[in-house]
């Protein structure tokens, strides 16, 4: 059986390959598209969103408990794990309140998906 932290890990770093994948297919529809500055955070949370939603339910396909602790902790997980490695890939880390709001969301956005996840009818 899975223990709770190999649960959160696999269900985090599926939600991290979803996202990096996603991020790196939006970067080359960007070079040829010419897409508002004003839609791409839009479209990168909804990229979070669906990351988090695929890990969840990766997470915790085995389980049928606790979805909204479990959800909760794979968002925030994903969120922290997402912040270390798009920033090392920057160069550049900044700690401040866009990191909070992120890792609320991230939480939040975890915990709802986790509840989904845990109640949804398998065949």
């Amino acid at each position: 059986k899975n223990s709770f932290i190999g649960t959160l890990l696999k269900g985090a770093l599926m939600a991290l390959s979803v996202c990096l994948i996603s991020i790196l297919i939006f970067a080359f529809i960007l070079r040829f598209v010419a897409i508002s500055e004003s839609l791409i955070k839009p479209i990168n949370q909804i990229i979070k969103t669906i990351s988090i939603l695929i890990g969840t339910f990766y997470g915790l396909k085995k389980s049928h408990d606790m979805g909204l602790i479990s959800g909760l902790c794979i968002g925030l997980l994903f969120t922290i794990i997402a912040f270390v490695a798009f920033s090392v890939l920057d160069g550049n880390f900044v700690f401040g309140i866009t990191l909070v709001n992120d890792c609320m969301f991230g939480a939040i956005t975890g915990g709802i998906c986790g509840i989904i996840a845990v109640n949804f009818k398998r065949k």
